[in-house]
């Protein structure tokens, strides 16, 4: 069962740590797979996001919660935050939580990309297939029993007054 973000109850922590090779290998993959849908330039893997993305987290360990990091805080990064029970879930289940937004998604200029008129239903999912985002890089930790993974972008997307491709 995928846990909310909004009200997950910490319980343990664990520290963070870059993922592995396979899951980097398939989160990025997920990512590249929904952008072709779209005709946009597939994802880089980058390791000096991967590595911000495991500061984030790192951070929201000892925070007990999940939180987004403020924009300023990280520059020119868009950041994705998946949460979800401990191994119960595969790096494209994970991303195809995020690209599971689309059902909401209307194509225009941010923020007037989305059926309900607060884009933050579809934030994941832009940042995805943003056209002008060249590399992912991610990070994967674990708190109170849920897998937590922290998703870095580099160019940020969501963008306001532009559109995602």
């Amino acid at each position: 069962m995928r846990v909310s973000v909004a009200v997950l109850a910490v319980m343990a922590m664990t520290a963070p740590a870059l993922a592995d090779g396979a899951f980097d290998k398939a989160v990025l993959d997920a990512h590249n797979k929904e952008r072709a849908t779209v005709g946009v330039p597939p994802l880089t893997w980058s390791d000096a996001l991967a590595k911000d993305a495991a500061g984030w987290a790192a951070h929201l360990v000892q925070l007990g919660h999940p939180v987004h990091s403020k924009p300023e805080e990280r520059g020119h990064e868009g950041e994705s935050l998946w949460m979800g029970t401990a191994g119960a879930y595969s790096a494209d289940e994970i991303v195809g939580g995020w690209i599971a937004e689309k059902s909401n998604f209307v194509y225009g200029a941010f923020p007037n990309v989305v059926k309900s008129g607060d884009w933050h239903a579809v934030g994941h999912y832009t940042q995805v297939i943003w056209r002008n985002t060249k590399q992912v890089g991610c990070a994967k930790t674990t708190m109170g029993g849920s897998d937590l993974i922290v998703c870095r972008y580099n160019p940020a997307g969501n963008l306001v007054g532009e559109k995602p491709y």
